[in-house]
């Protein structure tokens, strides 16, 4: 017999699928109208004509309301296919690096095992360095079928990224998938989101304040100390904004300074 827990979890699943199909349609959308757009200014610009074009053009190709606002889903941002490449490795090839994030909830702090996710911890080593993580807010809690809070995205919408992906990682550190298809990201664990496709990580992350059951889709790159792991947890409590399961956290969480460093 079929308990409560599983089938929440199963129509959790289901509606994550049904999310990343929506997803998928916004994308192919959001290609066609800019090449619509280079089309069209291409055309100009032959014509001897000079253009200015405010266009919003994001990095998550426009943003699927419905699915931040349903509760249950999985970690994932709505990023588009990379526009620029990835930053040169330029970390130490073993060894641990630490994030640490002074915010207006506390300061949050993780480390990462360059060995385990190289591309990953160069990434956010670079993204740092650049001050990209700085004055950002974590967009997202959930409450129900995840225990999750989302940072990392500049627009604050979930539609945003670095405009380059990165390669998923370590995907079998937490051990292998049960019959339901899922493994456990344990409180503490940093991951990162995506796409839904494989490698269509950008910059987007999530903080696990809870133990929470998901398909190891989503790269674990870090794990939070005691005290950045207490100072989720007291967001997480104090729920999400308007009562929802799944949004933004009533307590607003604003990244004020980011830096990573090596050991």
């Amino acid at each position: 017999m079929v308990s409560s827990d599983q089938r929440r979890r199963q129509l959790a699943r289901e509606k994550f699928e049904r999310q990343q199909r929506r997803r998928e349609e916004i994308r192919k959308k959001s290609r066609r109208r800019n090449a619509i757009i280079a089309a069209v200014l291409a055309v100009v610009v032959a014509a001897g004509g000079a253009a200015y074009l405010s266009v919003g053009l994001s990095d998550g190709g426009g943003k699927d309301d419905s699915a931040v606002k349903e509760a249950g889903q999985s970690p994932t941002p709505t990023q588009s296919e990379s526009s620029v490449p990835e930053p040169a490795m330029a970390i130490a090839a073993k060894g641990t690096y630490t994030m640490s994030m002074k915010t207006s909830q506390g300061d949050i702090a993780f480390t990462m095992d360059a060995a385990k996710t190289p591309h990953t911890v160069n990434s956010f080593k670079h993204l740092a360095d650049k001050g990209y993580f700085d004055n950002t807010k974590c967009h997202r809690l959930t409450t129900e079928g995840i225990f999750v809070l989302q940072c990392g995205d500049p627009k604050g919408d979930g539609t945003g990224g670095p405009g380059y992906t990165i390669p998923d990682e370590n995907l079998a550190g937490l051990g292998k998938a049960g019959a339901d298809g899922t493994v456990t990201y344990p409180a503490g664990t940093v991951a990162m989101a995506n796409t839904g496709a494989p490698n269509s990580g950008g910059s987007q992350f999530f903080l696990v304040y809870k133990d929470s059951k998901l398909p190891p889709s989503y790269t674990p790159f870090g794990t939070m100390d005691a005290a950045g792991l207490t100072a989720v947890e007291a967001v997480a409590a104090g729920g999400v904004e308007g009562g929802a399961k799944d949004g933004a956290p009533t307590k607003a969480v604003t990244v004020k300074k980011a830096a990573v460093s090596k050991g």
